[in-house]
């Protein structure tokens, strides 16, 4: 059976209507102390690649449980009154992640090259292996 979308198609209209930051811009936002980073990546891919210095960690399958207040998994950190920068590691995850959060009233934004734009542009990363 055919699909009715695609999932490429998924992630453009959710670009079409999300804040998308590109990695030269966010990169001066990582010493904002107003200005969390969420890494949606699954743990191998930290581990793979390393992360972007103290960005949160919140599993791809967590998110909408983890920002919920409502939820029995809800997350202090999404309590704050901050702007909240997700990531994926190409910025497919995080579009579709920031337009689900956008319909539960939650204010997000996403990098929109992913991490591998955040490396390209220079920014910095901790936890890369040797």
């Amino acid at each position: 059976m055919p699909l009715k979308k695609s999932s490429a198609d998924m992630v453009a209209e959710a670009r079409s209507r999300i804040r998308e930051i590109e990695s030269s811009e966010a990169i001066p936002m990582l010493d904002d102390p107003e200005v969390v980073f969420v890494d949606l990546r699954d743990p191998r891919e930290r581990e793979r690649t390393g992360h972007i210095p103290g960005a949160f960690h919140c599993p791809r399958g967590m998110l909408e449980f983890w920002v919920d207040p409502d939820s029995p998994y809800f997350k202090e950190v999404f309590a704050q009154d901050k702007t909240f920068v997700f990531h994926c590691a190409s910025g497919w995850r995080s579009a579709l992640s920031v337009a689900t959060l956008q319909d539960m009233g939650f204010d997000a934004a996403h990098l929109s090259d992913g991490f591998t734009g955040w490396t390209k542009a220079g920014g910095p990363v901790e936890g890369k292996p040797d």
